[in-house]
C-alpha cells in the first residue's frame, strides 16, 4: 500500500469545498461560475480548487468548458459512503466488534448508511415482530436467541400458512427456550419443513443477527465479547441496504450445516 499516495488523495476531498465541488459534478457537468453560485463561493476559490483537483485526475474539462467527474472521481465519491457511515457511527463501532465480518461485506459497509438505530430489549423486539408481521413474500433470520412469545409464534404461524417461505439460520450457541419443542409440535411447524416452506440450516461461525424480509432488514452486531448484541439494532426499508444484508445471509447459508435437532440446547 503506498501510504504517501493514498494521503496526498485524501488530502484533495479534506476540503469540505472541493468535495461539495466532486457531489456537484456527479450531478451535472459546471463551470466555474455555475459551481460558485451553487457553493455560495467567489469564482477564484472555485478556481483554484478546480486546479487542485484537475492536478489529482478527479475531474477533468471537457470541450464545452464544463468541469466533469474522470471515472476515478466517481470512484472516489462513491466509496466515501462506507467511510462516512463509519466515521459517524464510531462511538457504536468503538463498543462493538467487526472481526468476525467478511472483508467482502465490511467493503459496502456504506450500503447500510441508511439504517435507522433501535436501542433497548423492548424496542429492539418490538421491531423484530414488526418486521417479521410485514413481510408478505419471504422471510430470513441469523439467530443467536429465540423468542418463543405467544405473539412472535402467532405471527410465524399466520406466514406459514399463507405459505411464506422462512428460512432460518442457528447460531452455534443459540439460546432457545425449554419449551421450544412442545411449541413447534403443537403448532405442527414439521409440516411445513416437510412442504419446504419451513428451512433450518445451523453455522459454526460467528455470524452476526439478521432479519430480512421483502420490505425491511435489521441487523444486529456483535460486543467485544463476540456475542451478538441484542439490545441494539440497525434497520431499514430501504433497498441498498437490504441487498447488503441478502448478499450477507446468502453467504451464510451456502456455508451453513444440515439442521440438527439434538444440538440444540435447551
Amino acid at each position: 500500500m503506498d501510504s504517501e499516495k493514498i494521503a496526498s488523495d485524501f488530502l484533495e476531498i479534506s476540503s469540505e469545498q472541493r468535495l461539495n465541488i466532486l457531489k456537484n459534478l456527479f450531478e451535472n457537468n459546471l463551470n466555474i461560475s455555475k459551481l460558485a453560485k451553487l457553493l455560495g463561493a467567489t469564482n477564484s476559490e472555485i478556481h483554484r480548487n478546480i486546479g487542485r483537483l484537475a492536478k489529482n485526475e478527479l475531474i477533468i474539462k471537457s470541450p464545452d468548458g464544463n468541469y466533469e467527474l474522470t471515472t476515478f472521481g466517481v470512484l472516489v465519491l462513491k466509496l466515501i459512503p462506507s467511510f462516512n457511515f463509519v466515521s459517524e457511527n464510531k462511538l457504536f463501532f468503538n463498543k462493538h466488534s467487526l472481526e468476525n465480518i467478511e472483508t467482502k461485506f465490511l467493503q459496502r459497509i456504506g450500503s447500510l448508511q441508511s439504517k435507522k438505530q433501535i436501542k433497548g430489549y423492548v424496542k429492539v423486539l418490538e421491531k423484530w415482530k414488526k418486521i417479521h408481521e410485514n413481510s408478505e413474500k419471504f422471510i430470513y433470520n441469523i439467530l443467536s436467541e429465540v423468542p418463543y412469545s405467544n405473539e412472535i409464534i402467532d405471527i410465524i404461524s399466520n406466514k406459514l400458512e399463507k405459505e411464506i417461505p422462512i428460512k432460518s439460520i442457528f447460531l452455534k450457541n443459540v439460546i432457545i427456550p425449554e419449551d421450544r419443542r412442545k411449541i413447534f409440535e403443537k403448532r405442527q411447524f414439521q409440516k411445513y419443513v416437510t412442504k419446504g416452506i419451513l428451512e433450518r440450516r445451523m453455522s459454526s461461525v460467528n455470524l452476526i443477527g439478521l432479519f430480512l424480509t421483502d420490505k425491511e432488514a435489521a441487523i444486529f452486531f456483535h460486543n467485544k465479547e463476540g456475542d451478538v448484541d441484542l439490545s441494539e439494532m440497525f434497520s431499514s426499508t430501504e433497498k441498498e441496504f437490504r441487498d447488503w444484508c441478502l448478499d450477507y445471509f446468502e453467504n451464510a447459508w451456502k456455508n451453513s450445516t444440515t439442521f440438527q435437532e439434538g444440538k440444540l440446547k435447551e
